[in-house]
C-alpha cells in the first residue's frame, strides 16, 4: 500500500509538471502573437482573416455601438498599453486627429509609425462641401465599396508585415487569399449592378452613407439625413427626401440596421412606395453567427439585397 502511495505521488508531481509546463507553453504562445488593436467590427475581420492565429486582436466599438462616438474602457486602455500594432479606420470615422481612437493612442504614447489608417489610399468623398471648402465633412463610409475593401485589405496586410517581418511570409500568403475572394467579390457587384435598368438604379436609404457605392456602380443616391444627429428625420429632411423619392420613383425604400426606422416609414407612406426588409448594413457587421458577421458575408449580403430591391417588380 505504501508502495502504491509512492507510485501515484510520483504520478501526480509529473502531471502537475506537465500542466505547468502547457500553461507556460500557452502563455508564451499567447504572448508571441501580435497584438492589434482594432476601432471596430470591419476592420477586426480583416486583421483576423489576413492575421490569422498569428495575431490577437482586441476590437474597440461593438457591434450595435456607433463606431462614431465610442469611448474606451479600462480594458481597452489596458490592452492599449501592450499593443503592437493600432489600426483605425480613419476618414474621420473615429472623429479625425481630436477623436477618441487619436486620444487613446496618445493615453498610451504608442508609436506613431504603429498606428495605420486602413483607408489611408482611398480618395475621400465628402457628406458636406468638399475639399476645398471652409465647412466640410468627409463621408468615412468607403468600406461599403468593395473597391476601398480591396485596399483596406492590402494596407492592413502591409502593416501586420512591417510589425512581424519574421512572419511575413504567413501574411503575403492570406493576404493573396483574401484579396482574390474580395476581387470575385467586386467583380459580382460590377456585374450585378451593370445588368440593373437606368431607370432603377435610384437608391434610397435613411443616411447618407452609401456615396462611395452609389459613386463606383452608377446608381444615384437618396437619403433623408447626411450625418447622424439627434436630428435625424426633421420636418425639412423628410420633406426633402418625399421630393427625391416622387421624382425619381425608386423601386424600393431600404432602411440600415442600425437606424430608427420611423422616418422612413413617413417617406413611404407619402409616396407610396414600400420599404424593402430586411435591413442592409452601413457602418458594422452583423452579429456573431448572422448573415453578415464577416467583412466578405457583410458585402455579399448588402449586394443580394441591394440588387433584389432594385430589380424587384414595382407593386
Amino acid at each position: 500500500m505504501k508502495r502504491f502511495r509512492i507510485i501515484l505521488s510520483f504520478i501526480l508531481v509529473g502531471l502537475l509538471l506537465v500542466s505547468c509546463q502547457n500553461q507556460k507553453k500557452a502563455k508564451e504562445d499567447t504572448t508571441d502573437k501580435v497584438k492589434v488593436i482594432s476601432s471596430f467590427s470591419i476592420l477586426t475581420d480583416i486583421l483576423y482573416q489576413i492575421g490569422k492565429d498569428a495575431i490577437i486582436v482586441h476590437n474597440l466599438a461593438p457591434v450595435g455601438t456607433d463606431p462614431h462616438e465610442y469611448q474606451p474602457v479600462p480594458e481597452d486602455m489596458k490592452f492599449a498599453s501592450n499593443a503592437d500594432l493600432f489600426v483605425q479606420n480613419g476618414l474621420n470615422l473615429e472623429g479625425g486627429k481630436n477623436g477618441w481612437f487619436s486620444k487613446l493612442v496618445k493615453s498610451v504614447n504608442a508609436d506613431e509609425n504603429r498606428v495605420i489608417e486602413a483607408s489611408k489610399n482611398i480618395e475621400p468623398m465628402y457628406i458636406i462641401g468638399d475639399k476645398n471648402s471652409s465647412n466640410s465633412e468627409v463621408n468615412p463610409h468607403s468600406f461599403i465599396n468593395p473597391v476601398v475593401g480591396i485596399e483596406m485589405a492590402k494596407t492592413i496586410g502591409q502593416a501586420l508585415i512591417s510589425v512581424d517581418e519574421a512572419n511575413a511570409a504567413y501574411y503575403q500568403k492570406n493576404l493573396d487569399d483574401y484579396l482574390a475572394k474580395l476581387i470575385a467579390m467586386e467583380k459580382k457587384y460590377r456585374e450585378s449592378f451593370a445588368s440593373i435598368p437606368e431607370e432603377d438604379r435610384y437608391f434610397m436609404a435613411s443616411e447618407r452613407a452609401f456615396q462611395y457605392l452609389a459613386e463606383e456602380y452608377g446608381l444615384t443616391e437618396g437619403f433623408i439625413w447626411k450625418v447622424d444627429t439627434e436630428e435625424n428625420g426633421s420636418p425639412d429632411q423628410i420633406k426633402d427626401a418625399i421630393n427625391f423619392v416622387k421624382k425619381y420613383q425608386p423601386p424600393v425604400l431600404f432602411i440600415e440596421s442600425n437606424v430608427d426606422s420611423r422616418p422612413m416609414q413617413t417617406v413611404s407612406k407619402a409616396t407610396g412606395v414600400p420599404i424593402y426588409y430586411p435591413a442592409i448594413y452601413s457602418d458594422e457587421l452583423g452579429k456573431p453567427g448572422e448573415e453578415a458577421d464577416t467583412y466578405l458575408t457583410y458585402l455579399e449580403y448588402n449586394l443580394k439585397h441591394i440588387y433584389n430591391g432594385l430589380t424587384r417588380e414595382r407593386e
